[in-house]
């Protein structure tokens, strides 16, 4: 065996012969890799069996792997499903993923009703017995002709029937009120069917029709009302794909790949009724040391899982998976029908497949300039700050902080977290203050997140250099606290006057070039983190100015509140009261009463340390 931990050694020796899902994790509890096996004993053991033929990706994952879990499943298909959900969620750093992945929406007609409605969704169901048309790349002419399908085949939106009246839709001649039965069914279904043969393709009349009202609009100058029914045509168009007719029929999906050194490019085209209605591209950085297969099987796994209206009846692809029977009894799970993958050799279905490896080569090409110059922006950046600044090592994990308040109310803090000079949105944190609630100091406010964050929280990892929203006074007020806490990480300090940098141990800023990457890499966490507490302190703050001071008061609800604002005709009225005034009024207590009558007597900081939650009752310990 290849040096593991004993935690690890022994539960690689207890593992059952059974189908299911490992998970590796690294000594932060973190997830890195999520695999599935039929034999569990048999596949994790190639782990740690020395191998000299490993890959390089394998052998960096184990060298972080601290502990393993296992969860064993009834059969090879469960472990399947288990380890696509389990990737969709984790996302760990050692599985191939797609980037550019989206959730592109669908139309829905829900034919399984006695009056069907048509609406847009994201969300796809098998068992519903609706039809789905999609997905569409073009969102907006998607939106817009749904808006004009519905002046002319008013079909109902509405969740629910059962209403008093008809509704404001049926005013505005956008539905034709089925709720009353103000037409008849044969009529309604013709709608529903006009509707379902254009987004299949099929011809309609509505383009004719929309075509002459633009031509007679034109004639008559009235050139708005033409441009108008013009737009609406393209947008028809822009749906249908009517120029990009590939067959008499057909539903399948055509996939191309392209690899070029460490990088993968995918390209996926979506024939439907015969007609190309779509495409996606995916890239995979970093991908030099999986084969082919792998990445065929795990796009299959990635791109369909959770999506069952997107799986056709055939899948195109430039080779067949791994394990290509357990996928296709998978994807026919999927979609309640056989699905097939072929690889064609000969005839237009090839020349679908060239195509579309030509389209993922072009796309591959493209992005690899996109990445090389966000590496250069980034990772070259993070590599010349720690030359400029002196750094020990590379600032791989950068972490920084800012604070918000409002002349010392509502005080909040950030902290934004960069990984290889990229956010990391994942691991950002939001801080609400206490020692300086009611009052300014946002030197003693850093010194309290910095006790939070290194002091409070010893689960988190340690970063590789701390950025602080501020000058010496910040640095100055930081420092103590994050070294008494037993962290060592450089701190540094981003004034904003002219970008200045302050450093430990030097009163001298560091000022550098403002058309300097590393400078600018400082900026964009700066701005990060004074955008993450901004946003905070106004959530906070707008919820504040909807919410009733006596909200805070334990022991007032809504029903006692309503009845205090009904005895009383103000604040201050309320205020003035004694309690015995305060319990009388109807639904109150005696201990209701007291406490409201205490809130009211304590100091402006306490209040707010009150409102903001970080004392749950006014019961009088904080009284002076």
């Amino acid at each position: 065996m290849i040096e593991v931990n004993d935690k690890i050694r022994a539960k690689v020796e207890a593992l059952p012969d059974s189908p299911g899902v490992y998970r590796w994790k690294d000594k932060d509890g973190r997830i890195i890799y999520v695999g599935k096996a039929k034999n569990l004993k048999n596949r994790v053991r190639s782990y740690v069996r020395e191998d000299k033929n490993r890959s390089p990706k394998v052998a960096a994952m184990i060298r972080h792997a601290d502990d393993l879990d296992i969860t064993m499943t009834g059969s090879e298909m469960e472990a399947l499903i288990l380890e696509c959900n389990l990737i969709k969620e984790m996302h760990p750093k050692y599985n191939i993923s797609l980037r550019d992945d989206k959730s592109y929406p669908y139309v829905k007609i829900t034919t399984g009703d006695e009056w069907p409605r048509i609406f847009v969704t994201r969300n796809i169901r098998r068992d519903d017995h609706a039809k789905y048309y999609g997905p569409f790349t073009d969102v907006g002419s998607l939106r817009k002709t749904l808006s004009v399908l519905r002046r002319y085949y008013p079909i109902r939106t509405c969740r629910s029937m059962k209403v008093p009246r008809p509704c404001l839709q049926y005013h505005l001649h956008l539905c034709c009120a089925p709720c009353f039965n103000y037409c008849t069914k044969e009529e309604y279904q013709r709608y529903v069917k006009t509707i379902c043969d254009l987004f299949e393709g099929k011809s309609t009349e509505l383009v004719k029709e929309l075509q002459q009202k633009m031509e007679q609009a034109s004639e008559a100058l009235e050139y708005e009302k033409a441009a108008e029914f013009r737009n609406q045509i393209r947008a028809i168009q822009s749906v249908q794909q009517r120029q990009n007719i590939i067959s008499n029929e057909g539903d399948f999906d055509v996939v191309g790949m392209a690899r070029d050194g460490s990088h993968t490019g995918l390209e996926v085209f979506y024939i439907r009724y015969g007609r190309m209605v779509g495409k996606e591209n995916f890239s995979i950085p970093e991908s030099a040391d999986e084969q082919d297969q792998d990445i065929i099987t795990v796009f299959i796994k990635d791109f369909y899982a959770g999506n069952p209206m997107s799986v056709p009846k055939e899948i195109i692809l430039p080779m067949l998976p791994k394990d290509s029977e357990l996928l296709l009894e998978w994807l026919k799970q999927i979609k309640g029908t056989e699905v097939k993958m072929i690889v064609p050799e000969r005839g237009f279905k090839r020349k679908l497949k060239d195509m579309a490896m030509a389209n993922a080569k072009k796309y591959l090409s493209d992005k690899k300039l996109q990445w090389e110059y966000q590496d250069a922006r980034e990772q070259g950046a993070v590599k010349k700050l720690k030359e400029l600044l002196n750094l020990p090592r590379l600032p791989e994990r950068m972490e920084c902080f800012d604070i918000s308040h409002n002349q010392g109310a509502e005080t909040t803090g950030s902290m934004a977290v960069f990984e290889h000079g990229r956010p990391a949105k994942s691991e950002y944190r939001k801080f609400k203050l206490v020692t300086t609630q009611g009052h300014a100091d946002d030197f003693k406010s850093m010194a309290e997140v910095m006790q939070r964050r290194y002091g409070n929280r010893k689960d988190w990892p340690e970063p590789d250099l701390i950025v602080l929203d501020g000058g010496l006074g910040q640095l100055h007020a930081a420092l103590p606290v994050i070294r008494n806490a037993g962290c060592n990480a450089p701190v540094i300090g981003l004034a904003k006057r002219i970008e200045e940098i302050y450093v430990e141990g030097s009163d001298v800023p560091v000022v550098l070039d403002h058309h300097e990457p590393a400078l600018q890499l400082l900026q964009f966490i700066r701005d990060e983190a004074h955008r993450f507490v901004i946003t905070y302190h106004r959530s906070w703050t707008n919820k504040r100015n909807t919410e009733s001071i006596l909200d805070h008061v334990e022991g007032i609800g809504p029903t006692r509140r309503n009845a205090l604002w009904h005895a009383f005709r103000s604040l201050d009225e309320m205020k003035k009261a004694t309690e015995e005034e305060l319990a009388s009024v109807p639904g109150m207590n005696k201990k209701a009463a007291a406490n409201l009558y205490r809130f009211f007597r304590l100091r402006k900081d306490e209040k707010q340390m009150v409102i903001a939650g970080i004392h749950a009752d006014p019961s009088g310990a904080n009284q002076p």
